[in-house]
């Protein structure tokens, strides 16, 4: 009996048509350790087009660091607090950094035909993860909880229930803009965002257009 197999395992061992085997050897078969953390990258990689996508991910881990600092101190900390200031002032200032950078990313990738040679689902996912991100960003918004948010709640309700949303996307309703804003959106923009680098590792980056007409 082999060392690493238990007297009372049970389970398609021999076979080897059980899930877990299956997901292992697919891991295996397309991501690769050395793809998942390669030493080398080509020379083009070196270009401020892809480095981009990198500088947005730097932002959105501060955008998340410093969201969960103000999360679990809560909103009369930020208005009041002189650290509860500066750590807004980091979380809002991240956020626009995401943003530019996200777009500059977005730009550079559309021009250059990211889609090319079998990536058009790494595309598509990175083009979710910007709509989901101003979804995310104008529930922080409204979350604000000062006359700034109220103001845009306001203005914003009526377009929100025109399109028929505001049945389940009530932007006046605080608890729930701002549950959405610190649970949801964040986990789907921030998995969304490993899947797009996992299918990047995968997939790898694409050459630029006179790279790949060569």
């Amino acid at each position: 009996m082999s060392a690493d197999v238990r007297p009372d395992a049970t389970g398609p061992d021999e076979t080897g048509h059980s899930w877990t085997g299956f997901l292992r050897r697919t891991l295996q078969r397309e991501l690769p350790i050395e793809h998942l953390l390669p030493e080398r990258e080509p020379a083009y990689v070196g270009s401020w087009v892809y480095i981009f996508g990198v500088v947005t991910i730097a932002s959105l881990v501060l955008v998340v660091a410093s969201g969960v600092v103000l999360a679990f101190f809560g909103p009369q900390w930020w208005h009041v607090s002189p650290q509860g200031h500066f750590f807004n002032s980091i979380h809002f200032w991240s956020v626009q950094m995401f943003f530019i950078f996200m777009v500059l990313h977005l730009w550079g990738q559309y021009f250059a035909q990211g889609w090319r040679d079998g990536r058009a689902v790494t595309w598509m996912v990175g083009v979710v993860i910007f709509l989901i991100a101003i979804v995310t960003a104008f529930t922080g918004y409204v979350s604000q909880s000062n006359f700034d948010a109220q103001w845009i709640a306001v203005n914003a309700k009526d377009a929100i229930n025109a399109t028929g949303a505001g049945a389940f996307f009530n932007v006046l309703n605080f608890g729930q803009m701002y549950g959405l804003h610190v649970m949801l959106f964040p986990i789907l923009v921030v998995g969304l965002v490993a899947f797009h680098v996992i299918l990047v590792r995968i997939r790898g980056v694409v050459k630029p257009p006179d790279e790949a007409a060569s």
